[in-house]
């Protein structure tokens, strides 16, 4: 069972598809980064799984296409399950040293919020090019998406930081 995504403001409902689909994932992914701060272990990575969850939620909605969370569960688990050692090193070392009093927020804090930002870049550039093809999630394929989640993975890193340091424009389609 699924809720409907929160109505857009105006001024992003009058934007193409395009745009829209720009501006839920910058959006997602400065919540994402900001869950990244959550000090509690493993909490940090249900908020970081919510946030994305609600994103793919919004392009569906956006794409006309049909959305059930546990379809959505799905295909977020079964990207991430099969990608990098990279991805995975950067979430457990960011939320486990969690557990490492002092230091560890200091690491988490370090690599956590970027990863996560990262993560949902990657996530909405893939769906965003499925829907654009006409895709849905009944024909989703992740082991043809893990090269590419690989590549907007890292070019999501960087553009994580550009877009948290200037997170007050951040919201703007570019």
């Amino acid at each position: 069972m699924t809720t409907a995504a929160a109505p857009l403001p105006p001024e992003v409902a009058e934007r193409s598809r395009a745009q829209r689909a720009e501006h839920a994932m910058r959006r997602a992914m400065l919540l994402s980064f900001g869950a990244g701060f959550i000090p509690m272990p493993w909490v940090d990575v249900a908020g970081i799984s919510a946030v994305q969850l609600d994103m793919l939620h919004r392009l569906a909605e956006l794409y006309d296409i049909p959305f059930r969370e546990d379809w959505g569960k799905s295909v977020i688990g079964a990207i991430l399950g099969g990608v990098s050692a990279r991805w995975i090193a950067d979430s457990v070392i960011g939320t486990g040293a969690k557990l490492v009093p002092l230091v560890g927020n200091v690491i988490a804090y370090a690599t956590l919020p970027t990863s996560a930002a990262a993560t949902t870049y990657a996530l909405a550039k893939i769906f965003i090019q499925h829907f654009e093809s006409g895709g849905t999630f009944l024909d989703f394929e992740p082991s043809r998406v893990r090269n590419h989640f690989a590549h907007y993975y890292a070019q999501g890193k960087r553009v994580a930081r550009q877009t948290v340091a200037g997170s007050r424009s951040a919201l703007e389609p570019r």
